[in-house]
């Protein structure tokens, strides 16, 4: 896997591309570095990448158990230490799920995808990251 990165400006706003993927996504840096608000910030991405992360497993386990999903949403809220660097010391994930789901299936579906399959959960557990989730059925 391989992403390059091309500057759009002279501050810190830059397209990412990937190699697997036609899409761009625009980067940017925090006002007090130079940043234009002209796209997302890398910690955000950190967080957007386990949340979709773990929404995808989250989906296919559902669906293989045969829930009916009408909708989901995640939000994830990270906490980050006051000195540099300013890494993430715990993350919370907030499934909420709109269907015809049973809740003892929503929540060991939520246990694998998180704990068990998603990628982006191990490595930012590995480093100490405290990593908890909840499910919210409507």
């Amino acid at each position: 896997m391989k992403v390059h990165l091309n500057r759009k400006n002279k501050a810190v706003h830059f397209e990412a591309l990937s190699e697997l993927s036609p899409v761009s996504v625009n980067i940017d840096g925090s006002e007090s570095i130079g940043g234009e608000g002209k796209g997302v910030r890398p910690m955000e991405l950190i967080l957007m990448a386990l949340g979709s992360c773990s929404v995808f497993d989250l989906t296919t386990i559902l669906q293989k158990q045969r829930q009916e999903i009408e909708d989901i949403e995640v939000e994830v809220e990270g906490q980050r230490r006051d000195e540099i660097p300013n890494i993430f010391t715990s993350i919370h994930i907030n499934f909420l799920l709109k269907g015809q789901i049973d809740e003892v299936k929503a929540h060991k579906a939520a246990e694998l995808a998180v704990k068990k399959y998603c990628s982006v959960h191990d490595m930012l557990a590995a480093g100490g990251v405290d990593i908890t989730y909840s499910i919210k059925i409507n």
